[in-house]
């Protein structure tokens, strides 16, 4: 159902925090692209094709993938993951995922420090003697991997891999998402001679069984969201935004899910503070045949790789329905009856730039694919690749540089001008999916009265 909408107030992103906020509001919903869901929504594209298709085929023979790969619905309010599984019903998963040193072909277990067992009793001394040692006083995110999981761990995993993730600003950058790994003396010991229990903010999850694209959709489709509509400049003086078109629209007051700094240069507002770094990240994904060493974890952390990736999962390991509907595991085992094992993979690889710098070329970006590509076989992961298809995320991961006060006055700023900040991107957080379509009912429906007493005078001015 499309609501009837308050003139003068407007969305800006029609990602799972705008269409929310676009649902508890019923505000327009202004999206630059054609489809709703932002960089946590889906597409699909048939082997040996490059087109991207926004739904899976009738005959199913295509690959699913996401546009900001693997993006799993984790954590969250029980509220929201109740509404997710209305709209679109899920599949619950608990996570197996691992870091991987290529040069020893080595598999341990994530987090690293909770399964010692796996490396050398060398090792495994030296790194306990550390973490039972902890530092403080941390001041940047380097200082704080040093301090926390000691030198030997780092050296090993920790800075390789950080490096690799932050594209280097971890020398430099404040420490952040201290939770995604945590510290605990006692599991580091247990997990030295035994199996321990998963921790971490992901340990389960939840996906929606017809792809992240049904949830965008079935959100949009309760929300009036308006396509094509590419904001470029927004006069804060003057309440006018314009967009790629030409076209121009005046408002009333804005809600942002646009990435704070995009906001900040589109308005042309400044503040005192240094503007905080983030990463750029190239995603890279590959459908191909599956090799004899594919491994079975949902995604991998990769501390060196030859092409410079730091991250590879596997949606076909999470669920089946990735694949070509011949390649899955239940077509094949009808068919020829193989048995439980694809012939296929679904895979995406993410390589971090620091953001704000030049791009690759589209020249490097094919070398990069070719190389990514020729590990993977290396490494004996797949065979004959199917599809390869990048795609560049300007904003994928934000970070703060010590004793920062950008975002504050960022954020300041722009709410003096009426324009309002939500979600991930805008609010310069890492947050999943859930919490960010939390965020969006939550602004949204504080202008829900707004629009409602709009209503009331529209029609008493009718009437």
């Amino acid at each position: 159902m499309k609501h009837k909408t308050s003139e003068g107030d407007y969305i800006l992103g029609g990602g799972m925090t705008g269409l929310a906020a676009g649902m508890s509001s019923g505000l327009p919903v202004l999206e630059a692209q054609e489809a709703p869901g932002g960089i946590c929504s889906s597409y699909y594209v048939r082997p040996n094709d490059s087109e991207r298709l926004l739904e899976a085929p009738a005959d199913g023979e295509a690959y699913r993938f996401e546009i900001g790969g693997g993006h799993w619905i984790f954590g969250g309010d029980s509220t929201i993951l109740r509404f997710i599984e209305k709209l679109a019903p899920v599949r619950r998963y608990e996570r197996s995922s691992a870091v991987y040193f290529p040069e020893d072909r080595l598999y341990v277990p994530y987090p690293l420090q909770n399964h010692l067992r796996f490396l050398k009793p060398d090792v495994v001394t030296r790194a306990l003697k550390e973490l039972a040692v902890p530092g403080n006083g941390f001041r940047t995110m380097e200082e704080w991997l040093e301090g926390s999981f000691g030198h030997t761990l780092c050296e090993l995993f920790f800075k390789p891999f950080h490096d690799l993730y932050t594209a280097g600003l971890y020398k430099e950058i404040a420490p952040q998402d201290a939770y995604k790994s945590p510290v605990n003396l006692n599991k580091a010991i247990d997990g030295a001679l035994r199996a321990v229990e998963a921790v971490g903010y992901n340990v389960t999850f939840v996906y929606p069984q017809d792809g992240l694209n049904a949830l965008a959709q079935r959100m949009a489709a309760q929300a009036d969201v308006r396509y094509g509509k590419r904001v470029t400049a927004i006069d804060v003086e003057a309440r006018e935004l314009h967009f790629a078109d030409g076209e121009t629209m005046p408002y009333r007051s804005l809600i942002s899910t646009l990435p704070l700094n995009q906001m900040m240069e589109m308005t042309g507002l400044s503040v005192e503070a240094r503007p905080d770094p983030y990463t750029s990240v190239l995603v890279l994904n590959v459908g191909a045949r599956r090799g004899e060493q594919c491994p079975s974890e949902h995604w991998l952390y990769i501390p060196r790789s030859e092409a410079g990736f730091h991250r590879v999962g596997f949606y076909d390991n999470v669920d089946h329905s990735f694949l070509p509907r011949s390649h899955r595991p239940e077509s094949r085992e009808r068919s020829n009856g193989f048995g439980n094992q694809a012939s296929a993979a679904s895979i995406y690889v993410e390589r971090a730039f620091v953001g704000g710098q030049t791009p690759p070329t589209p020249e490097e970006v094919l070398a990069y694919a070719d190389a990514v590509v020729q590990e993977l076989q290396g490494w004996g992961y797949i065979g004959e690749a199917e599809v390869v298809d990048l795609t560049w995320i300007d904003v994928a991961y934000t970070w703060s540089w010590p004793q920062s006060k950008w975002k504050s006055q960022a954020m300041k700023a722009l709410e003096a001008h009426d324009v309002y900040p939500v979600g991930r991107y805008a609010r310069w957080i890492f947050q999943g999916i859930a919490d960010s379509i939390r965020d969006g009912f939550y602004a949204g429906s504080s202008f829900a009265p707004q629009m409602a007493m709009a209503q009331v005078k529209e029609r008493a001015a009718v009437e």
